[in-house]
């Protein structure tokens, strides 16, 4: 076990004379805070900047937020991913409007019943805002902490969050913010998964792992099963004017609300196609290209087929110019199909 006295001294320490320089870190402004948490949740640091800067621009205020429509919002977070993220922040902000007289709750339990808002996000924003004591148990602390005590729960199972939990609140400081911060910090830049820099590691007397020569065997994580595939015919279709036909997907589920151009079963022929779009079309090729999309739990594989039309849209499927392509969310596979698209000349 590691030395509670002088663990969290040795963490902070280290902490202030090396964390890195992030724009959510120059704030205590928690709505702040909670938009960089949520934008962090499995996106990289380096991605997430930019990203982070340009929403605050445009919506530096929980009042600017809630007043904007939902397809703008989108439209700032488009490349991101997980757009249910930024559907449920806007919802929780406008439950805090609402709710809160536009003041996030101190409350964690306040905080945790809003919507999309976890046992994470509420000991992040909690005690890096207002440094209360909760913990923020994500990916690098379950490292962390499974490496000093040389641990191997399985960090998998539903019990491990609990467990792990319990570790950061019993040697947690008062300065409870900094500690957090500090532990996910040591897990993104010292402690990583692959190729860990113990010999710079601040807490190495600490670590049970290291004196057992164990720390690339944790933390234990049972492998899931295998990842499904779905394939899929996406239809590029464009019109005498050069126009392309898209469609909007179901609100809810995967990359719900975003537009899309029309995606049908692999198995699907010209026939069926042409019937479920009302209108006549003509092959230009047999294959325009391939788009392979990775999401956590599942792959897409997308044939795309380039098809002309003299017909005109119908139902909930419309055309728009090159041009008004912006005004649209794009899931990042259409995006690229677009692309491609664009520099074939087609």
């Amino acid at each position: 076990m590691y030395k509670i006295e002088t663990f969290s001294h040795n963490l902070l320490d280290w902490f202030h004379n090396n964390k890195r320089s992030m724009p959510w870190r120059e704030t205590n402004d928690p709505y702040k805070i909670w938009l960089s948490e949520v934008m962090l949740q499995q996106t990289q640091v380096v991605t997430v900047k930019g990203y982070y800067n340009r929403f605050i621009e445009r919506f530096p205020t929980m009042t600017s937020l809630v007043a904007a429509d939902e397809d703008e919002v989108l439209k700032y977070w488009e490349g991101l991913g997980y757009y249910s993220r930024v559907r449920n922040f806007q919802a929780g902000v406008r439950e805090v409007q609402e709710q809160y007289g536009g003041v996030v709750p101190k409350d964690g339990d306040a905080f945790l019943s809003l919507k999309g808002v976890g046992p994470y996000t509420r000991g992040a924003v909690m005690s890096i805002a207002y440094n209360l004591k909760y913990p923020a148990v994500d990916g690098n602390v379950y490292r962390v902490f499974s490496r000093l005590d040389d641990d191997a729960t399985d960090i998998a199972k539903s019990t491990a969050r609990k467990h792990f939990e319990a570790k950061v609140m019993a040697v947690m400081p008062d300065a409870a913010g900094d500690f957090n911060e500090a532990l996910m910090e040591l897990g993104a830049t010292v402690c990583t998964p692959k190729n860990p820099i113990c010999m710079l590691c601040p807490v190495q007397d600490h670590c049970e792992a290291f004196a057992e020569g164990t720390v690339l065997q944790r933390p234990v994580k049972v492998k899931k099963l295998k990842r499904k595939s779905y394939r899929y015919k996406v239809l590029l279709i464009v019109n005498d004017q050069g126009e392309l036909l898209i469609v909007q997907r179901p609100t809810s589920g995967l990359l719900g609300g975003m537009w899309q151009f029309p995606v049908v079963d692999e198995e699907a022929s010209l026939a069926d196609i042409e019937e479920l779009l009302h209108m006549n079309l003509y092959q230009e090729a047999e294959l325009f290209h391939t788009v392979t999309h990775k999401f956590t739990h599942l792959d897409w594989l997308l044939d795309v087929y380039l098809y002309r039309t003299t017909d005109s849209a119908t139902g909930d499927y419309h055309f728009i110019a090159r041009e008004e392509k912006e005004n649209y969310t794009f899931p990042v596979s259409m995006t690229k199909i677009y692309e491609h698209y664009l520099k074939t000349g087609s």
